[in-house]
């Protein structure tokens, strides 16, 4: 990540005519990408525990959540970054910006459901359903209604609508590499946090 930072800024532009702004690419669209994986992966752990009733599932299924909606408030706090400076202002309710909003409000639902409920295999029932109902808006969300609606958002930042990539190598290398890094950290921290989870269980199973 370090590399990624220097390389980043000691570098021309990506874009010639955003200018500067556009240095922002290369951690918000990694941040969104991250988004997807994370809620993905929680709607997979939820599918698992409503087969298997294991409560390590739901586990898990809550920590990817968890990791998704930070990478989703990061993803919208670099994109309103970059909206003051090319816009004018943070917020202007453009399509992506709306449906990221919006993607926010559905899973800080599914929070709110989490701790409503006390009751554990309740808990990790409903809010399992509704992780698999939940993403089913993601890819609605973030791929398909920005892309039929009009937006002042670039939408060949990467590739151009015959999918080339419009990016030059060293933007590429640059790019890229900041797309496996940031999954890489966000794989370190999922693990990290299951790891805990499983050490509590076990502390809580040695009490009783």
């Amino acid at each position: 990540m370090t590399g990624v930072i220097i390389f980043s800024y000691s570098t021309p532009p990506p874009q010639k005519i955003i200018g500067e702004a556009s240095r922002i690419f290369y951690f918000h669209i990694p941040q969104a990408w991250i988004c997807v994986i994370a809620f993905t992966m929680s709607m997979i752990y939820s599918i698992r525990y409503l087969k298997t009733r294991n409560i390590v599932f739901d586990d898990r299924a809550y920590e990817a959540a968890r990791l998704g909606f930070l990478f989703c408030i990061l993803a919208t706090i670099t994109g309103s970054i970059f909206a003051k400076i090319t816009w004018g202002s943070f917020w202007n309710w453009d399509p992506r910006e709306t449906s990221i909003f919006i993607l926010l409000l559905i899973y800080g639902a599914y929070f709110a459901l989490r701790g409503a409920i006390e009751v554990e295999e309740k808990r990790a029932a409903l809010a399992s359903v509704y992780a698999i109902f939940a993403f089913i808006t993601v890819p609605f969300l973030i791929f398909v209604l920005p892309r039929i609606v009009p937006s002042l958002h670039p939408a060949d930042s990467v590739v151009d609508s015959n999918l080339k990539f419009t990016m030059g190598a060293t933007v590429r290398m640059i790019f890229f590499t900041s797309l496996a890094v940031f999954t890489a950290i966000f794989f370190w921290i999922f693990n990290l946090a299951r790891r805990l989870h499983h050490i509590n269980r076990l502390m809580l199973e040695s009490e009783d």
